[in-house]
């Protein structure tokens, strides 16, 4: 990958030259560097990896150069092309350098400076990127370490079992045990008696002499879970150590009511998807992938909490709300509503609580970029709506995306909750430049507020769940998402010298799975929906041209290679038919089905879906693909697309996912998740996903011919190895039963809540001057953005 340049803008012809002369130099100028570093001995890799990892600003007769070693480690220096010397320089300095691109040197000494830095200063990082978003593996050593110290250092679990409520009701320890002697003592005493009872004894039977010893509800419903987290608790006491922390930690009672929050949008369980058109087809799949991820996500997480507090022996009915916008104007929706039951739930509803200002309610809806103004009157409204709900305060409040973020943030801070943040998808590295030009964006995007509200939210947070590694902090040749948030700069505005920081023990790699009353392998024939069976073999094998499906299949013995996505450049599915189109081997051995978008151009309100429209209609032409491909319009009914990818697996096909960069990959866990084999591009969440050659394949967008030989080999060798493609689809299977479910999801995030609850409790002095500097920056600066953005006005009628 080429070096990045930025060029301050310049009619000069002089210092045209001189940008050139990077070019003429870069030899010269990587020797420096090589020299800066001292001895060594530098292998061609070597070589190529240090260009692989710069951005460099060219300021005549300055090169400003950041070098990122591996992900999360960031140096920065400065050559000059005429002496060829280096200057090591701050964080600071180099953004310096990247303001004079758009400000010239009037930005002055004096600029607002951000630095979260020293807050964390007292507190070990992991130093290897490697241990990147395995955050509470660290904090669980950390906390182990702090522990073994002496028992006075076990005051802090002490006093957070005895300060243990619900409801006002004691759980875990009454005021009988005051110390840790005492509690020593006191669980030997309970082990000893508990051993003489049969296992299987209910709690009920033995709480009496359980609470004359000290003892409270929440050890468990049996006497063997009594007795499992008495011996845990022990082994803790005696010689602390991670495992056992986290494993007591997570089945300590402390998550009964959750609070999901996502404001933005239309959101509800039906006819919401595709409303409104905001912007594009990315806006688009961002709403639905974040309304599709919360519902599975709360049914998941209510079966989970009804299990552990079953386990822990205890009544109390759990709640989960999902705090969203109330839109009056509901376009024939259900987001008018107060108060909505989710199906397939007990104890789960969507909260609705409208957008307020000084005039009364907006009724209409508003893109996601311009809720800034009534976040801080929805979070005081929504917390007295909650308050009414749950009849109390909830115990673990998690954001979605940055709006949600920042209202979990104000809810946290006045409630004294945990908080968990899910970006799904930052802002910032969607548009590339977006924060050195925000000026340029401001109109339309509002980024000032946006990147101000992440930072706050970010650092706010007690932990961030994150779908892959790449999210946090990127690729070796990619900078992650959170990444990119450790330093850049606002011109004008402010400069961010220590944002965040990607080895920072709160980031977790949580990754969701999909829906397995929807998504179940193709050989579970008693759950087939053979219903559907009629209307998908006349959605893939029909021959009537229309606006919904061009193309047909004229061999139908052939496997199919299936392809599901919207329809734009990332998603390249235009690329996977030229791909197929191009290879005569490949269509011999399959047909090709895709997935998406609209077939009628005059259809879209979206230009780069129109120019993909136009360019896969003259693929057809170009190929004379009919006979051999069908392009069916994008499909929203989730059960018939699950029956689909089966439907495809019977066919002996397989699943490609061709994109050019995917975040995660949401289908890519459904087709595997049905059994069928899946080809997923390398760039991305896929790559995290799939072991290649084991549970799938790997495949390189940006080189289509060797993307058709692995297909053509893939298919030739199943031809003649009729055990392979059931090697790779129950390999594929394997993969997501052991990493990719719901139910590893939610039992995940419990433990998490439970882990970071404890560490909230036993740090909250410690994070006192992080919040008062958040505070501070909200009030002064964030709030000052938000009044430059205009109040949306309901339509007159």
């Amino acid at each position: 990958m080429c070096p990045t340049l930025c060029h301050r803008g310049s009619s000069s012809a002089t210092e045209h030259m001189h940008a050139r002369t990077l070019f003429s130099d870069i030899d010269n100028i990587n020797v420096v560097l090589y020299v800066a570093q001292g001895k060594a001995i530098l292998q061609s890799h070597q070589l190529v990896d240090e260009l692989n990892s710069i951005e460099a600003i060219v300021l005549p007769p300055f090169v400003c150069i950041a070098i990122r070693p591996r992900p999360g480690v960031w140096e920065y220096v400065r050559v000059n092309v005429y002496e060829l010397n280096v200057d090591h320089l701050s964080v600071a300095e180099y953004l310096q350098f990247r303001e004079e691109l758009v400000e010239g040197q009037s930005n002055g000494s004096y600029v607002l400076e951000l630095d979260f830095e020293p807050f964390n200063a007292t507190f070990p990082r992991p130093t290897r990127s490697s241990s990147i978003g395995n955050g509470v593996q660290f904090l669980n050593r950390h906390l182990s370490s702090i522990m073994f110290r002496n028992k006075e250092s076990l005051m802090p679990l002490l006093d957070f079992l005895r300060a243990h409520k619900h409801d006002g009701h004691g759980m875990m320890l009454n005021d009988r045990i005051q110390t840790i002697p005492k509690l020593q003592s006191a669980l030997v005493r309970v082990e000893e008696y508990l051993s003489k009872l049969p296992p299987e004894t209910s709690y009920s039977e033995f709480e009496y002499e359980l609470q004359g010893m000290g003892f409270e509800r929440g050890w468990g419903d049996s006497a063997q879970r009594v007795s499992e987290m008495v011996h845990l608790l022990l082994e803790i006491l005696q010689a602390p150590d991670p495992s056992t922390l986290e494993t007591f930690l997570g089945r300590i009672p402390m998550v009964f009511n959750v609070v999901i929050v996502s404001p933005h949008g239309y959101f509800g369980q039906a006819n919401v998807l595709g409303l409104p058109d905001t912007g594009g087809q990315y806006d688009s799949a961002l709403v639905h992938f974040e309304i599709v991820y919360i519902l599975d996500q709360v049914r998941a997480m209510e079966n989970e909490m009804l299990l552990r507090i079953q386990k822990q022996g205890l009544d109390v009915i759990p709640k989960i709300l999902i705090v969203t916008r109330l839109i009056p104007d509901a376009k024939g929706t259900t987001c008018n509503q107060r108060l909505e039951r989710i199906s397939g739930t007990e104890h789960t509803s969507i909260l609705r609580v409208p957008f307020r200002t000084e005039n009364g309610i907006l009724k209409k809806w508003i893109s996601r970029f311009d809720v800034w103004p009534y976040l801080e009157t929805f979070a005081e409204d929504a917390s007295n709506e909650i308050a009414a709900e749950l009849q109390g305060v909830p115990d673990l409040i998690i954001g979605n995306y940055s709006d949600g973020n920042l209202v979990a943030t104000l809810l946290s801070y006045k409630l004294g909750i945990t908080q968990c943040n899910i970006a799904h998808a930052l802002e910032k590295t969607k548009y590339p430049d977006s924060d050195i030009y925000w000026k340029k964006h401001e109109d339309k995007y509002h980024f000032s507020s946006q990147f101000t509200a992440d930072l706050i939210a970010m650092n706010n947070a007690d932990f961030i769940i994150t779908s892959t590694y790449q999210e946090i902090a990127g690729s070796h040749n990619n900078v992650g998402q959170y990444e990119s948030h450790t330093a850049f700069t606002l011109p004008g505005l402010y400069r961010v010298v220590h944002g965040i920081d990607v080895f920072d023990p709160k980031f977790n790699i949580v990754s969701p799975g999909a829906d397995m009353a929807i998504y179940f392998p193709y050989f579970e024939k008693e759950k087939r929906l053979t219903a559907l069976h009629g209307s998908i073999e006349e959605l893939l094998y029909g021959t009537e041209q229309n606006a919904e499906h061009v193309g047909f299949l004229s061999d139908q013995s052939k496997p199919i290679i299936f392809s599901m996505a919207r329809l734009d450049r990332v998603k390249n599915l235009t690329g996977l038919v030229e791909c197929y189109g191009k290879s005569a081997k490949l269509r011999e051995l399959v047909n090709l089905v895709v997935v998406g978008g609209y077939i009628d151009v005059n259809k879209s309100r979206d230009r780069e879906e129109v120019q993909e429209i136009e360019k896969m209609h003259g693929l057809i032409d170009k190929y004379n693909l009919k006979g051999q491909f069908r392009w069916i319009t994008a499909q929203m009914n989730r059960a018939r697309n699950g029956e689909l990818y089966r439907y495809i697996a019977d066919t002996r096909g397989a699943f490609v996912q061709p994109a050019f960069y995917e975040a995660f990959g949401l289908t890519v866990v459904e087709s595997m998740t049905c059994g069928l084999p899946t080809f997923a591009t390398c760039n991305g969440g896929p790559a995290e996903i799939i072991e290649h050659g084991v549970s799938g394949f790997h495949i390189d967008p940006y080189h289509p011919d060797q993307m058709a030989e692995l297909l053509i080999d893939f298919f030739k060798k199943c031809h003649n190895e009729l055990s392979l493609w059931d090697k790779i689809s129950g390999g594929g299977l394997k993969r997501i039963y052991e990493r990719y479910t719901w139910k590893i999801y939610s039992e995940r995030l419990l433990t998490l809540a439970g882990v970071y609850g404890f560490w909230k409790y036993v740090s909250k002095l410690e994070r006192r001057e992080t919040r008062r500097y958040l505070e501070m920056f909200y009030i002064l600066k964030f709030r000052d953005l938000v009044k430059n953005i205009p109040l949306a006005v309901d339509d007159q009628h």
